[in-house]
């Protein structure tokens, strides 16, 4: 079989689910796992069907090769930029649904944890900026490093400037400079590091944390959390009021305090 048709019979995104946990793993690393269109709609179409999936209660996204995601394939935009308008309308389309598949990842109901290694640059940078959390491997480098080659990284702008302080993002943005593992996790990219031949059980671990709680509790939760962000102090005291007032009603609630008072394991139904 010639590489060529290896290539298309590779899985672009592959899907596995253990335990309540999917996992993501881009396939890719021929081309650095770069967001390709294939890519971008492979994961759009998984995080679709994830947000209909009751078992599932934790994802993992993780990348296979040397990197974890180098952002957008750039020979494919040069290629957009053929069409008669220079590429104007496939520029405005492959943002946007860029754009919508960040957004996706917001709205599952399920925490969705970035396992980076290697390299995490520009969009890719921006993916793991718009998981809910992330686990980096010793030595995995993250930059939006667009403004090297005349391209502002705008669009990954938005998920890093809601992850890291505005300064420490703008220094990364105008510098296009890349920062380690340990300094990511400094400026909140990430929520722990660890070595590479550890990256995986670490990971696993959190997901399995999170997966062992309450769905329900966790799915509002999630939702509650990226609400309020954005809201005056007193907006979100009474919008996240509101929310607890729902939760402490439900009927797991009261086993999971119950089962606590009472020193054992809840028997929740959800």
């Amino acid at each position: 079989m010639s590489p060529k048709a290896r290539e298309n019979k590779m899985t672009l995104l592959e899907r596995h689910d253990t335990n309540a946990i999917a996992r993501l793993h881009l396939n890719d690393p021929g081309k650095l796992n770069a967001l390709s269109d294939e890519m971008l709609a492979a994961l759009q179409a998984q995080f679709n069907a994830l947000k209909q999936d009751r078992d599932i209660r934790a994802v993992v996204i993780s990348g296979e090769g040397k990197a974890f995601c180098a952002g957008h394939d750039l020979k494919q935009m040069q290629q957009g930029r053929q069409a008669p308008d220079g590429g104007k309308a496939y520029f405005k389309d492959l943002f946007e649904r860029c754009g919508r598949m960040m957004m996706t990842i917001r709205e599952l109901p399920q925490p969705v944890i970035a396992m980076p290694h290697g390299i995490a640059t520009a969009a890719g940078c921006q993916l793991v900026a718009s998981c809910d959390m992330a686990v980096a491997a010793e030595g995995t480098r993250f930059g939006v490093n667009g403004v090297n080659i005349g391209l502002f990284c705008s669009t990954p702008m938005v998920a890093l400037s809601r992850n890291v302080h505005a300064k420490q993002a703008f220094e990364m943005l105008t510098t296009g400079e890349f920062i380690d593992a340990a300094r990511a996790r400094e400026i909140g990219l990430v929520n722990r590091v660890a070595p590479a031949d550890q990256l995986e059980a670490e990971t696993l671990k959190l997901a399995e944390t999170v997966a062992s709680k309450l769905s329900a509790a966790v799915k509002v939760g999630k939702q509650a959390f990226y609400d309020q962000i954005g809201l005056p102090l007193d907006q979100a005291y009474a919008y996240t009021g509101a929310v607890m007032v729902e939760n402490m009603l439900w009927r797991d609630t009261d086993e999971g305090i119950a089962a606590f008072i009472e020193k054992r394991p809840p028997d929740w139904q959800q």
